[in-house]
């Protein structure tokens, strides 16, 4: 910070003087300053970068074991919610991905028999875009793995939260909704649902 300084005995103010000394400010020590706290400012900005970063990571990190431990909970579900809708699955398999061409896939349970095949989708907090995304896998899926071809292959989307009528979206589309909750997960679907074949 300067400040000015009077001249005894005549009144009149001098240049103002430096926040570092008793010497006037001149145009280049205050050129000076200003790089010193620009340097400052990147360096901040820098350090908040990289806490931003650790934050991101740690949030990423959460919503993946969450996201898994949802898995967890609806894979355990699974056989029991088809056959109760009378789909008799056998078999789950968890995160079955792979490549196809230049596409990279990836779903997150599979639930079978030698002629049935339901794919399911698990989300922590299930949007409208989610449900998009998810149809527009499913008729690319026997494409994807050609072993798949002569099932008869449904969708599902599990989820703990649904967002922006999400659920009856889904439903809307042909597609099971599977209601996750804190120790089970159960078929929300009406009595009757007819699902899409793929």
């Amino acid at each position: 910070m300067s400040r000015k300084r009077n001249v005894k005995g005549t009144g009149k103010l001098e240049e103002p003087l430096s926040a570092y000394g008793d010497e006037p400010m001149t145009f280049e020590k205050v050129w000076l300053m200003f790089k010193e706290t620009d340097k400052q400012f990147k360096e901040t900005d820098k350090k908040f970068a990289e806490t931003d970063k650790k934050i991101k990571d740690l949030s990423d990190l959460f919503n993946s074991q969450w996201g898994r431990l949802v898995e967890s909970l609806v894979e355990g579900s699974v056989i029991r919610i088809f056959r109760e809708a009378g789909i008799e699955v056998f078999y789950t398999s968890e995160r079955v991905k792979g490549t196809a061409g230049t596409e990279n896939f990836e779903f997150d349970i599979v639930a079978y028999n030698d002629k049935d095949l339901v794919v399911i989708e698990v989300k922590t907090a299930l949007r409208p875009g989610d449900v998009k995304t998810f149809l527009r896998k499913l008729k690319k899926i026997k494409t994807w793995i050609p072993a798949y071809r002569d099932r008869h292959v449904r969708g599902c989307v599990a989820f703990l939260t649904a967002h922006a009528g999400s659920d009856i979206q889904a439903q809307n589309a042909g597609l099971y909704t599977i209601k996750a909750t804190g120790d089970s997960a159960y078929l929300l679907n009406p009595p009757g649902f007819e699902p899409r074949i793929f």
